[in-house]
């Protein structure tokens, strides 16, 4: 039977300690132990079912990190405080300084601040390049680098990684392939098409409420044991925990997920559609005219659609400005940064969430001031929420 997301989810039943159909949510940052002897144990290993203190482990945590690894079909996972920390870990566990990485240039704003002006005072330089062709790839690649980094589909211009070629290459240089999978849970498998490692922003569509910060990371059981290790783990010595209260919100949500990308999805290729028909250059893989489209109908799982992230171009900031501002005074939804809002947001991202890209490489990318970039949000009736959309354009001469 063909893997699915949903269902590895579904399947995966956690009961409470009172036996509630919802686990138990543990209020302890420390845990009791029987004997000296099983302390130093834990000390030295995990051991099943053994919690030594809440930096390392606590079980809401462990809850939602089995969910998340049976949803990318993973080992193991962990989840940790923000999407940023579970990058940084991921990465601060493979390389060292005097390591090189390579990394696609259209990557969310903090992942490039992070690549760009942090990992560099550590001795990890980064070098950015165009993910999507293949040959540049792997020229890009010394006897120094240590790794393969890349959006699955990439932020904000909606690029394709080709996970199964990027694999390839990763392996005939032993290097480790990581995929960002926070614009498309459950329509993309990274795991399954080749990557060592998948972190999110469980923040976005995952969480799908914009009322937390989290990440995750789903690997191998040995890169997980690696980076809980209480002597040299990234995820235990930098710490970065998330709140058992947020594990266990983030759990409840996770198991709506399906529903809500398949009409992110649905909601999104009708409101890309209708912005192409206008005339107004679309960024969205749904869409014939993506140069790859046919690559992601290869890749992605069909049943969840094309993802509910788009971006239209506007080509002048000023214009820009002008609609989103519009849109938000019809009810259309909110200028605001993030992503995966049952409401549609959208901002500017040459302004915003990739201000941080220095400007000249801004327009090598192809992102320009004019962006408009696109959550769409789960509304029922998109066909009314497009109108809206519409009449704001008309109410700026724009069609």
């Amino acid at each position: 039977m063909k893997f699915d997301p949903s269902n590895a989810i579904q399947d995966n039943l956690a009961f409470g300690e009172f036996g509630g159909v919802n686990p138990s949510i543990t209020d302890s940052a420390t845990y009791t132990f029987l004997s000296q002897e099983r302390m130093e144990q834990m000390f030295d290993h995990e051991v099943k079912g053994c919690f030594l203190y809440s930096r390392h482990w606590n079980p809401s945590d462990r809850y939602l990190a089995t969910a998340l690894a049976k949803m990318e079909d993973s080992e193991d996972g962990l989840v940790t405080a923000s999407g940023m920390s579970a990058i940084s870990c991921a990465i601060l566990q493979i390389c060292s300084s005097g390591d090189e990485m390579i990394s696609g240039r259209t990557v969310y704003g903090g992942t490039y601040a992070l690549f760009k002006n942090f990992l560099p005072k550590l001795g990890i330089n980064v070098n950015f390049i165009d993910i999507t062709d293949l040959d540049v790839v792997e020229r890009s690649i010394t006897d120094k680098t240590k790794l393969i980094y890349c959006e699955g589909l990439s932020n904000p211009l909606l690029e394709v990684a080709d996970i199964p070629k990027l694999r390839k290459i990763a392996d005939k240089y032993n290097l480790k392939l990581i995929v960002d999978n926070t614009f498309s849970p459950m329509l993309l498998s990274p795991i399954r098409l080749g990557a060592h490692v998948v972190v999110h922003s469980l923040t976005k569509f995952i969480n799908g409420t914009n009322d937390c910060v989290a990440g995750c990371i789903c690997s191998s059981k040995d890169f997980i044991n690696q980076l809980t290790d209480i002597h040299s783990g990234a995820s235990m010595l930098l710490g970065p925990v998330l709140d058992s209260y947020r594990a266990a919100s983030i759990l409840k949500n996770l198991h709506t997920l399906h529903i809500r990308m398949q009409k992110h999805s649905e909601n999104a290729l009708y409101v890309a559609g209708q912005f192409e028909q206008l005339g107004f250059k679309t960024f969205y893989p749904g869409l014939k005219s993506h140069r790859q489209h046919e690559l992601l109908k290869k890749l992605y799982n069909p049943k969840y659609g094309f993802g509910g992230m788009m971006a239209v171009d506007f080509k002048k900031i000023e214009t820009a400005k002008q609609i989103v501002a519009t849109m938000q005074k019809a009810k259309v939804g909110y200028l605001a940064v993030s992503l995966g809002f049952y409401k549609t947001l959208f901002s500017m991202p040459s302004h915003s969430t990739s201000s941080e890209i220095p400007e000249k490489e801004q327009k090598t990318m192809g992102l320009t001031e004019g962006l408009v970039r696109f959550s769409v949000g789960i509304d029922h009736d998109i066909e009314r929420s497009f109108d809206r959309i519409k009449k704001s354009l008309k109410k700026l001469n724009m069609i």
